[in-house]
């Protein structure tokens, strides 16, 4: 069924008795009990488990193939003073896995330099001329953090220069894997680990939990040596997961609960300093959504227009006063990657629109003059607004770099490889990739992309979903109900903050913000409710309405109250 706006509503699907049990045995508010059950954790040992996130349930990191080589080379070379490079890419992921991994191997006492490649210089991934320089300064052992299970011939320069390379990454494993000392990636066939959609940073953790229990049974630490408390880095595993939007399920859940609560009392110059820019008062609860709309941009920024390796410096950082100089510096560059998005953003969406007038189902989208290191996010805003696939291509000289994003249903990485003789380079997952695609291969390239787009995209898949966890009537509204569904938290993708609706609500509408631009509504018995951005709905609001909509509070000024965030609306039926 599809609302005015044209979204489907799509009621989850779950055994009631079985959520009245669950509520009954957990003492929970029968709304939390109805999203757990429909969300697999209708068992209450393992609601209980899910619900507690306890870092002791974490899966044991030498279940990762590859995990026994990793350590064992990276032991070797610790223990043997080889130099070591931290080699990640210069995404939030990439970085956090960078000074992640760079931090421990410090505090172990090797030696270790760190270097991220520039995205408009370098490309994505590994490259031989930066492992020739690496080479030349001595180092030994190469771990690639975020990058490196597609790169055969960079591993191959690699050890003929006498430099072994872990891999370390997390994207879509391909038929030719690198001739490395080690890979880990939980998605290589024969993989035990059991959380597969880990981001890199998870996967990096996974390594220090294992390096940390090798060197301890061999005796590296001490009072000299004090081992490393990894507690204090799920700060950093926390950027990174919420910034690649993997499921916060599994092992992800755990870690991104306890990074949230690391991120709020973070003594970490770097972290402290990065709050600060993005508004984020020291000492309060971080949730996830600051993360992804407010850290994790400054972050990316640093890589997006210039060189991603300040990213790795602030974090880093053990300097205060150094660390704040490079957190304004990030935050001077967000703003200035914000005006460069708008530009770009108003000339994708006029491009798509053409293009989907026109029938097509994936969208490709050139220009001359598109930043290469933006193009990614104004791909998610292209998504949104068409409901389609999207690769953008910054076209520079005989070339172009793109980045694209996907649709549910539609996997991005196949679609690509589908259509990979016309590109030069391409890599990255079911949800998003990077391309690189010489200028005269961009048409071909694009009616190959749509062709397979018509052959695989349904109708009902071009229809964007409404998902609500249930109907409710505005009694259940309550404050108890709020409290009840934040401890379902963090929510993220795979795991979204619980939506319900009401049917047939009274609705007393009017209009806030510039230009009348969101809705406020009292709804039913006069519950408060927000739709940001849906200002234009208010004339749909003249009779009753059915209303979706998250339960939450709205704090402002020190004062807390109950209030609603409108997913969607549509006039009764």
């Amino acid at each position: 069924m599809s609302g005015a706006t044209g979204k489907r509503w799509v009621e989850a699907a779950v055994d009631a008795a079985r959520a009245a049990q669950l509520a009954g045995a957990l003492d929970l508010h029968p709304l939390a009990a109805r999203v757990l059950a429909a969300r697999g954790h209708a068992d209450p040992a393992e609601a209980e488990a899910f619900l507690a996130a306890r870092l002791a349930d974490l899966p044991d990191p030498f279940r990762m193939k590859g995990m026994d080589a990793a350590v064992e080379r990276i032991v070797r070379a610790l223990e043997g003073g080889e130099r070591i490079a931290c080699y990640g890419d210069y995404d939030v992921d990439g970085v956090t896995s960078t000074a992640l991994l760079c931090g421990f191997l410090r505090a172990a006492g090797a030696d270790v330099v760190t270097y991220t490649p520039h995205r408009l210089v370098e490309g994505y991934g590994l490259n031989g001329d930066a492992v020739r320089s690496l080479a030349a300064q001595g180092v030994r052992l190469l771990v690639t953090l975020d990058c490196g299970i597609t790169s055969v011939d960079e591993v191959r320069v690699a050890a003929g220069l006498g430099v072994d390379t872990v891999v370390v990454d997390h994207h879509t494993v391909p038929v030719e894997l690198p001739a490395a000392a080690a890979i880990l990636n939980p998605h290589q066939p024969g993989c035990a680990y059991p959380s597969k959609d880990l981001a890199a940073v998870g996967v990096t953790f996974a390594l220090a939990m294992a390096l940390r229990r090798r060197l301890r049974e061999r005796g590296r630490f001490g009072p000299a040596r004090p081992e490393p408390n990894l507690k204090e880095v799920l700060d950093l595993v926390a950027l990174g997961t919420v910034a690649d939007v993997v499921p916060l399920v599994g092992a992800n859940r755990i870690l991104v609960r306890w990074g949230l609560e690391q991120l709020a009392t973070s003594r970490r110059p770097g972290v402290r300093a990065l709050k600060r820019v993005a508004g984020i008062a020291d000492g309060t609860p971080v949730t996830a959504g600051q993360v992804g709309f407010r850290l994790a941009p400054r972050i990316n920024a640093a890589g997006r227009l210039d060189d991603a390796g300040r990213g790795v410096r602030l974090l880093l950082s053990g300097d205060a006063a150094a660390a704040q100089a490079l957190a304004d510096e990030l935050d001077r560059e967000n703003q200035a990657r914000q005006e460069i998005e708008r530009r770009i953003l108003e000339q994708a969406l006029a491009d798509a629109a053409a293009r989907v007038a026109a029938g097509a189902r994936g969208l490709v989208l050139a220009r001359d003059g598109w930043h290469a290191g933006v193009v990614g996010i104004v791909a998610s805003r292209v998504v949104e607004r068409f409901h389609r696939p999207a690769v953008l291509v910054a076209l520079e000289d005989g070339a172009g770099k793109g980045s694209g994003r996907s649709i549910e249903g539609f996997h991005l990485y196949d679609a690509l490889a589908a259509c990979s003789g016309h590109l030069a380079r391409f890599g990255g997952h079911r949800h998003a990739a990077g391309v690189t695609v010489e200028r005269a291969q961009v048409e071909p390239f694009r009616a190959a992309f749509e062709a397979h787009a018509a052959a695989t995209i349904a109708d009902e898949d071009l229809v964007p979903r409404c998902r609500i966890d249930g109907w409710v009537g505005d009694a259940e509204v309550t404050e108890d109900a709020a409290e009840a569904l934040g401890r379902l938290g963090p929510f993220g993708a795979g795991h979204p903050e619980p939506v319900f609706a009401l049917r047939g609500a009274a609705a007393r509408a009017r209009t806030v913000g510039a230009g009348g631009a969101h809705l406020k509504l009292a709804l039913g018995r006069g519950l408060d409710a927000i739709g940001f951005g849906m200002g234009d709905r208010a004339p749909a609001c003249g009779g009753p309405v059915d209303a979706a909509f998250t339960i939450g509070f709205d704090e402002w000024d020190g004062t807390r109250r109950l209030q609603l965030k409108l997913k969607d609306l549509r006039p009764a039926r």
